[in-house]
């Protein structure tokens, strides 16, 4: 059972989201906050699989709310979710360790599945906003634990020829559907590859992967597809 914090300071919304996530067996609402101070005290106390975060509610936000939130070293991870679709606000819910990135209006399908992978270590922002996010802020994202590009370099240099051509897939946006079909692999084999890759990289997830494949080279704006 996948377990879920609700933070929205609208009602209905909050409401809505329920409903959405009390159909699913697999899926339970531990509670509710309606700003990010009760954000941060409901997800220490609750201790949800997932936060469902807001971006804009009075006092502090969803991103203040959701770099508080990991900071503090709990096993909640961070799915965001705003009416905005702008790079800016995707950008800081990244920036603040956050696992994933949806609008609002996403269908309700989109946000179920984005709930599940978030909850088991993955990350969900769709290819063409993460390609979109790093030709324009690649330079400036942190890799988390690491100093500087160099410490991320001397990491991918650990690893084989076909987890680099894992890592540089990553990079241009590409699901484990598409790896395994380009290099003539069984699904299982890719998730195989990714899970070692993430291990040896440093990285918390597929987000933070196609950073480090950014800031070493391996992928860059022109050179993406």
């Amino acid at each position: 059972m996948t377990t879920l914090l609700i933070v929205d300071d609208h009602p209905l919304q909050r409401m809505g989201f329920r409903m959405l996530v009390e159909s699913q067996p697999d899926l339970a609402v531990l509670g509710e906050a309606d700003n990010g101070a009760d954000a941060v005290r409901k997800a220490a106390e609750l201790g949800p699989d997932v936060v469902l975060m807001d971006v804009r509610m009075p006092g502090m936000d969803g991103i203040e709310a959701t770099r508080r939130i990991l900071a503090a070293g709990g096993r909640s991870r961070v799915l965001v979710l705003t009416t905005f679709d702008l790079d800016e606000y995707a950008y800081a819910a990244l920036r603040a360790g956050a696992s994933g990135f949806l609008v609002k209006d996403a269908r309700p399908e989109d946000l179920l599945s984005g709930i599940r992978v978030v909850a088991a270590g993955d990350a969900v922002v769709a290819p063409q906003l993460t390609r979109r996010l790093l030709d324009r802020f690649a330079d400036q994202f942190p890799v988390e634990g690491e100093a500087g590009n160099g410490d991320a370099g001397a990491r991918i240099d650990g690893l084989t020829e076909r987890e680099r051509e894992v890592l540089t897939a990553i990079g241009r946006g590409w699901n484990n559907t598409e790896i395994a079909e380009r290099f003539h692999l069984a699904e299982s084999t890719v998730k195989t590859h990714v899970g070692r890759v993430l291990a040896k990289i440093g990285a918390r997830d597929r987000v933070q992967a196609v950073i480090v494949a950014y800031n070493t080279g391996l992928v860059s704006p022109e050179g993406r597809n």
